[in-house]
């Protein structure tokens, strides 16, 4: 790859629940040398928030007080990054069920989004950095150097969350279905920045695809655009 020290790039990568955007934001950051700016863990940290607090996933005002009351951090690691609430690892906790479940309700309101893409778009100034989400190249970074939208069928997805968790059994199956199909309409239906592939976006469908796979074709993208800016 040609070397991305010559030009610091900024890289949106959006798609649904279970598309692979983490997993890729993460091997691609760690080869570049990146940070990886994870949208998802920061609105899980403000979910956890919430529950800690016993604040209604569904009052946007004391979400956002909440929010603005918050020190959410994300330190890069080998392994990932460590999510920092307040000072605390909540790395592992806020993977849990009822923390995707909040991260998925207090992300609908408009003025919690607002919020969370000042201080990602903070977070991300000067660029060498990936950031994966749902509007990340529509909204947080409209200007990204390069653009990519993930996508696979549901049931692809549904599997993938399956194994990421290590389930299995016909009424877990049935669970993970629901919640991709949930997440899905929320994610696609919401009044503030609706889950859309930005107009210059590069559309991947990772379906048939292996992680391999789908890093390989991103970074033709990113040697394309390399070699766009050195030639000028």
């Amino acid at each position: 790859m040609t070397d991305p020290q010559q030009h610091r790039l900024t890289i949106a990568i959006d798609g649904p629940a279970g598309a692979g955007k983490s997993t890729i934001a993460a091997r691609l950051a760690r080869k570049l040398d990146y940070v990886n700016l994870e949208s998802g863990a920061m609105y899980r940290a403000l979910a956890l928030k919430a529950i800690q607090q016993d604040i209604s996933f569904d009052e946007e005002p004391a979400l956002v007080k909440l929010a603005e009351t918050s020190r959410i951090r994300l330190e890069p690691t080998m392994t990932g990054n460590r999510v920092l609430l307040d000072g605390k690892d909540v790395s592992d906790r806020i993977r849990e069920q009822d923390v995707t479940e909040g991260a998925s309700r207090v992300s609908i309101h408009p003025k919690v989004r607002e919020w969370m893409v000042a201080h990602q778009r903070a977070m991300g100034e000067g660029g060498g950095v990936i950031m994966e989400g749902r509007d990340i190249g529509t909204k947080v970074f409209p200007d990204a150097d390069i653009k990519i939208f993930l996508d696979a069928t549901p049931e692809v997805r549904q599997d993938r969350r399956l194994r990421q968790h290590a389930m299995s059994g016909r009424e877990k199956a049935a669970a993970v279905a629901a919640e991709i199909l949930q997440r899905d309409k929320r994610d696609r239906t919401r009044a503030a920045s609706p889950l859309v592939p930005a107009e210059d976006a590069v559309i991947i469908d990772s379906t048939g695809l292996s992680i391999e796979d789908v890093e390989g074709e991103i970074e033709k993208v990113i040697r394309k655009k390399l070699l766009d800016v050195a030639s000028g």
